[in-house]
């Protein structure tokens, strides 16, 4: 069995950090996203993968190399122009050699894999797409099945009158026959849930859906993003820490500094080479990257900080995300969902709040903003 990972997004969601990071290289509890899915795929026994790269493509292989390092061999095959979801997959067709599974690059979850692939071949089914019960079904496309668990039809969002049949959706893995390639035409935009599955069903061809209670999520925003964190923290979904469990409930990896006088509650991760002063505050819920430096009386709370964060004295950071390198001057409060892409400097007395986004390497004057 063999695996297809999209990964040629933008991530335009994701902006400012996508900017300088393709999503599925954005770190995740110190990690890139994308090695989450290679583990997933790597317990289930799935070792060949292969990438569909598009955006900032030389990345990924300079990320992960051949993929021995993790467990798995990587093959990467560049789209010269953008395909969709389905046109990706035929792009990389001379490389499947049999049934395949194929995962959206955006998408956290363990869901279990060879429950899948076994009720696959026990149906007989040509397709089988993972599906996902939402606690608001009017917000997605729905799935309904039969009592068999084929598909009966692919909905649209359902509109303020519509009966909402089913609280199944999407949720981004399938497993596909190879001959099905055939039917999609090369070097064209063509889309999964727009053609592919669609044309499938009006030929009466066996598409079956597989409803799982597995974590799933999609960490395509800032607040997803966070949640992930946050979710992973509490363990919802397996994770192995790195480093040592310095207090309770707070990692630490190797060469970080947590002076005397500094708080440090978990749940919460910090990584390689981190300095925290005496007198910081470290709360739950977040994640610290490697080479951080927070400054004494600095707050950081349910955030998250990229590599080579520093944080200034009396600084507060609470609910968002600071891209690699940024700088908080003193006294700087970022809170409510904010971005800080690569490089931004934020002078003396700042105040950023209600989700505002910086670009990267932009220069904040001291005493400038003030929500």
């Amino acid at each position: 069995m063999q695996a297809v990972i999209l990964v040629g997004g933008e991530g335009t969601r994701l902006r400012p950090l996508t900017y300088t990071i393709p999503k599925p290289l954005i770190p995740l509890m110190n990690r890139p996203f994308l090695s989450f899915q290679f583990e997933l795929c790597r317990r289930h026994g799935i070792t060949d993968i292969i990438l569909s790269t598009s955006y900032m493509a030389s990345i990924f292989q300079e990320a992960f190399g051949d993929g021995s390092s993790l467990g798995v061999k990587l093959t990467y095959v560049t789209e010269e122009s953008p395909l969709d979801t389905c046109g990706a997959v035929k792009n990389v067709e001379e490389h499947i050699r049999g049934p395949f599974m194929v995962f959206n690059g955006d998408v956290l979850t363990d869901l279990d894999l060879s429950a899948m692939l076994a009720f696959h071949r026990q149906k007989g089914s040509v397709t089988t797409i993972s599906l996902t019960p939402v606690e608001d079904p009017s917000a997605y496309g729905l799935v309904p099945l039969d009592d068999e668990g084929r598909v009966l039809e692919f909905l649209e969002k359902p509109g303020p009158d519509d009966e909402i049949v089913t609280n199944l959706i999407n949720a981004g893995t399938y497993v596909i026959e190879p001959e099905l390639l055939d039917r999609v035409p090369a070097a064209q935009r063509y889309s999964f849930e727009r053609q592919f599955f669609p044309g499938l069903l009006a030929e009466g061809l066996p598409v079956y859906g597989f409803p799982s209670d597995a974590y799933w999520l999609d960490i395509g925003t800032p607040a997803k993003y966070l949640q992930a964190h946050h979710d992973i923290l509490d363990r919802l979904l397996p994770f192995d820490f790195s480093g040592e469990e310095v207090f309770p409930g707070v990692w630490a990896e190797e060469d970080t500094v947590i002076e005397e006088g500094a708080l440090v509650s978990g749940p919460c991760c910090l990584g390689r080479g981190c300095h925290v002063s005496s007198g910081a505050v470290i709360r739950g819920h977040s994640v610290v990257g490697n080479d951080c430096c927070i400054a004494p009386e600095a707050v950081v709370e349910g955030a998250v900080l990229l590599d080579g964060v520093r944080v200034g004295e009396g600084s507060e950071v609470h609910g968002s995300v600071l891209g690699r390198r940024v700088r908080l001057g003193r006294k700087v409060e970022v809170r409510d969902l904010c971005v800080l892409g690569e490089g931004v400097a934020v002078g003396d007395h700042n105040q950023l709040r209600m989700g505002l986004r910086i670009w990267p390497e932009r220069e904040i004057a001291p005493d400038t903003l003030h929500f």
